[in-house]
């Protein structure tokens, strides 16, 4: 199975790839690991990605088509791979088709989890981070024994800046300006299969299973 995973943050697009990965045995290239391996690993497009990455600037789509293509050229992702974090615009979905047809591959569908934003909102603004040892806790769903003190160490709970509603609203207006034009490309192939991400963990897994075809 060659697959592209799309999800808001906070839909559970993590926990799910895992499960998939699991299930299929084949690997979860993610971007943003790409380029910490290329760093770490002082590769050619490594050097260049830090170049950028040093400056805050975004790491310019060839350099990322680069390291996503000698990903894909390796032995593991033989049987299969899950794509997550990319590709995140058109011209990257148009570059990703080109380098599948060099590498005689192609996907076999986009799994789209779909959460409506109030949930997602609620999922990540309800988040408590252990600022001792990092142990995650949520106001609702993972309470701590004691309110604001951390189960494991004692340590104090509070709310990470990136959980904070308004950057949870600005990120959910990024990704759906940059997914929904990929849901669209996608859709005219008929590859987009829409899961809803509601529901214990289990029950969205075998949505996913059920609507790739398998068992």
């Amino acid at each position: 199975m060659r697959i592209i995973l799309l999800g808001a943050p906070g839909s559970g697009k993590g926990t799910q790839a895992q499960k998939l990965i699991e299930k299929f045995g084949i690997p979860q290239i993610s971007t943003g690991d790409l380029f910490r391996s290329a760093v770490k690993n002082q590769t050619e497009l490594g050097k260049k990605a830090k170049e950028f990455m040093d400056k805050g600037a975004l790491v310019p789509d060839e350099i990322v088509i680069g390291m996503v293509e000698e990903r894909l050229s390796q032995p593991d992702t033989k049987n299969g791979f899950i794509l997550d974090g990319f590709p995140r615009t058109i011209p990257q979905a148009q570059a990703l088709e080109k380098m599948l047809a060099r590498l005689n591959m192609k996907i076999d569908a986009v799994v789209e989890i779909d959460v409506p934003d109030d949930e997602v909102i609620k999922r990540i603004a309800g988040r408590r981070t252990c600022r001792n040892c990092q142990a995650m806790y949520h106001i609702e769903t993972l309470k701590p024994k004691v309110p604001g003190k951390c189960d494991k160490c004692g340590g104090e709970l509070y709310q990470r800046d990136d959980d904070k509603e308004e950057v949870i609203k600005s990120r959910l207006k990024v990704y759906h300006s940059q997914t929904a034009p990929l849901v669209e490309f996608y859709g005219k192939k008929n590859l987009v299969k829409k899961i809803s991400g509601m529901g214990t963990i289990d029950e969205i897994f075998g949505k996913i299973v059920k609507a790739l075809g398998k068992k």
